[in-house]
């Protein structure tokens, strides 16, 4: 029983310990931005390019497939209950809120995340950071910096994609797989979406793309121990990306709702003008 409160305190102050590294990076980026943010273009269009570009390819694949089974799911359960014309507006608000942020966020820790925390972890253990500093180069404006602002751009923009792709391969499915008519569902969407969804959406995708660029790059940092300690560094990383995207998922949801009213009453005030 000592043993499990002792490895249970121990995590938690780890937890802790991470959250406050990871806060002061992301605070370090953000009071260095005004001044270096675009210092390293080639970097950041580098970044771009691997964060955006080549995750188009599994975020198009990971989309189609979501929405599809999401909507063969949900269909069969609406027809049986009489109303299978809400089908394609339930998936679409699903898809928009929950899944395609959170899905995209998933590829985006595995795909990305493993790539950014190997890459900096192996820079780390042969010294590179070091003579980075050396040479008065700031491994937070090199290396930091560029992620995550490509992560900023890029995971919106992806996150979107999916989300288009899963409502057209969700339709598709249940027009020309179960039948149903494709108007109805159309019409269902558009009465039902509202534009603050996408707003819902699109934030959630922002805010999991910086996350994910600010722990992996904090774990990548503070690699130590050789090829075996990138490994266990990656991995962390992976996982640690993961829990955060499903709990700031749930926090986003909350708060998000409890926004709308404000969103609701700017957008009225400023057709007013």
């Amino acid at each position: 029983m000592v043993r499990v409160v002792y490895a249970l305190g121990n995590w938690t102050l780890e937890a802790i310990l991470s959250v406050g590294e990871i806060t002061l990076l992301f605070l370090r980026c953000l009071y260095l931005l005004p001044t270096r943010g675009l210092r390293f273009r080639r970097e950041i269009v580098t970044q771009l390019y691997f964060i955006g570009v080549g995750s188009l390819s599994v975020v198009v694949t990971t989309g189609v497939f979501a929405g599809a089974v999401f909507a063969y799911t949900l269909y069969n359960q609406l027809v049986a209950l009489g109303v299978g014309s809400w089908a394609g507006a339930f998936m679409a608000k699903m898809l928009t809120w929950h899944f395609g942020p959170v899905l995209i966020g998933l590829v985006l820790a595995g795909r990305v995340g493993c790539a950014i925390t190997a890459e900096i972890g192996t820079m780390s253990v042969t010294e590179q950071v070091d003579a980075l500093r050396g040479f008065g180069v700031s491994p937070v404006s090199y290396l930091v910096m560029p992620r995550v602002i490509a992560a900023i751009v890029m995971a919106p923009i992806l996150t979107a994609v999916a989300i288009f792709v899963g409502l057209l391969a969700g339709i598709g499915m249940i027009t020309w797989v179960m039948g149903g008519e494709a108007h109805y569902q159309w019409v269902q969407i558009e009465a039902i979406m509202i534009p603050y969804d996408y707003v819902q959406g699109l934030v959630k995708g922002l805010v999991f793309g910086v996350v994910i660029a600010l722990i992996c790059c904090r774990n990548g940092l503070a690699t130590r121990g050789g090829a075996e300690g990138v490994g266990l560094a990656t991995t962390s990383a992976n996982v640690s990306s993961c829990i955060c995207i499903l709990v700031i998922n749930l926090w986003l949801s909350v708060v998000l709702t409890h926004l709308q009213p404000l969103w609701d009453g700017f957008i009225a005030r400023v057709a007013g003008m």
